[in-house]
């Protein structure tokens, strides 16, 4: 039943037996964490076998002694690796240090103060800056433009991708919107697969600036909740068709394969755009952690190598999020409207949408019981939801009995918020 439908009488009898689950709760002394999509402790020690790679004696890849310095671009075998699962060649991917965002802030950085092989001037001597960003989104991409100074637009995501009758209006129109964030498999936080429609239409579209670029994060590209893996789209090859063989940055890491604080990290996009970020990184860096990367050769092997592996942390992840869509369905499923969330098949997150108004409530009142939650607005850029409505959850770290709980508070909490508001609205 729709609270709406509720009469006051029973909307407050409602309340009153929420209120006293909640306060039942309370006494419990919870301290449980739904903020971030880190790998669990079981998922880590998947990859233990890292540790004592890549071995005593074992320090050459080809020709390459791996302790030294050079090699801007990385370990060939590695990147030969990630190519196939990319969907590239391997001589258009280069392999860096342990975090993709790190290569996102220096391709924002470098184009503010150098420009980008397409580029009338730097970024900084533009007179605006303005950027796309589909909500919701990832709250660390908003991080990199914000800090930067680049003003930030959002966009809706849609089933398929961005509103992308929105974004060609934008794009095509105004010379200062410089780029755009897409997580085009499994966006974060909603589950989001980008259609191949939406992804021919963002190679294909004009754009006012010349130097436009979509930051392609494929952040989850082989983090399957199924024993399936996703189609990846040959972006380089559309966008090269159509004309813009540079538009596309695509990054990726191991972070969430192997382990999140020593993975490594790879730049995927077109000859010209590669050699001009390793001609920036070259004078920041004398090359990567090499060893490292010969240690992941080492431990996956080859490609099929990763997808056997990514199965193994389905089998811990998948049940968590089973868990989780089952106790928000246990709490809100009776309750037509007050709430609806994602039900991904891969990646890291759940998106709940609570009614108009709710979230930073719903968020509140679970914190004061002893689960945190991300903030809500997290997913938009300033962290401003103007609808105050979604909230990012995020079930992978706990162990599964926590989850369960956590999941059943979050949505004892949401109801609660909205009972209250429904009832302030009579």
């Amino acid at each position: 039943m729709a609270l709406s439908d509720l009469t006051a009488d029973d909307l407050g009898q409602l309340e009153s037996e929420l209120a006293a689950q909640y306060a039942a709760l309370g006494d419990r002394g919870l301290s449980l964490d739904l903020t971030r999509g880190k790998p669990s402790p079981e998922q880590l020690d998947l990859s233990e076998r890292l540790l004592s790679l890549p071995g005593e004696g074992d320090h050459k890849a080809g020709k390459t002694d791996v302790r030294n310095y050079g090699g801007g671009a990385g370990l060939p075998e590695l990147r030969a690796i990630m190519a196939e699962l990319l969907g590239v060649d391997a001589d258009r991917v280069i392999a860096q240090d342990n975090a993709s965002l790190s290569i996102m802030y220096d391709l924002l950085s470098f184009s503010m103060l150098f420009g980008t092989p397409d580029s009338e001037r730097p970024w900084k001597d533009e007179p605006k800056l303005r950027w796309l960003c589909p909500v919701p989104g990832y709250d660390r991409h908003f991080g990199i433009t914000e800090a930067l100074g680049i003003e930030m637009i959002p966009v809706s995501l849609d089933e398929g991708g961005p509103d992308m009758d929105e974004v060609e209006h934008l794009v095509a129109t105004d010379p200062s919107i410089k780029g755009m964030w897409c997580v085009p498999i499994y966006s974060n936080p909603t589950g989001t697969v980008y259609s191949d429609h939406t992804v021919s239409r963002l190679a294909r579209m004009s754009a006012a600036a010349p130097d436009f670029r979509v930051i392609w994060d494929n952040a989850y590209v082989v983090h399957t909740l199924t024993e399936d893996f996703p189609k990846v789209p040959d972006v380089d090859t559309l966008a090269a068709e159509a004309g813009h063989p540079n538009r596309f940055l695509q990054v990726c890491s191991t972070s969430k394969i192997t382990f999140a604080g020593a993975g490594v990290s790879f730049l995927s996009s077109s000859r010209e755009n590669l050699d001009w970020y390793l001609g920036h990184t070259g004078i920041r860096s004398i090359g990567p952690n090499k060893v490292n990367q010969l240690a992941h050769a080492r431990f996956f092997g080859d490609a099929e190598g990763v997808r056997s592996h990514m199965q193994k942390h389905r089998q811990i992840v998948a049940p968590k999020f089973e868990a989780a869509d089952a106790a928000l369905r246990r709490r809100l499923g009776g309750h037509d409207v007050v709430a609806r969330w994602s039900r991904p098949e891969g990646g890291y997150f759940i998106d709940l949408e609570v009614p108009d108004g709710t979230a930073t409530e719903t968020v509140r009142l679970a914190k004061e019981i002893g689960v945190a939650l991300t903030p809500a607005g997290s997913a938009y850029p300033y962290g401003q939801d103007p609808d105050d409505r979604h909230i990012r959850l995020a079930p992978t770290l706990p162990p599964l009995a926590e989850v369960e709980t956590a999941m059943d508070v979050v949505g004892l909490c949401a109801l609660l918020a909205a009972c209250r508001t429904a009832r302030d609205g009579m």
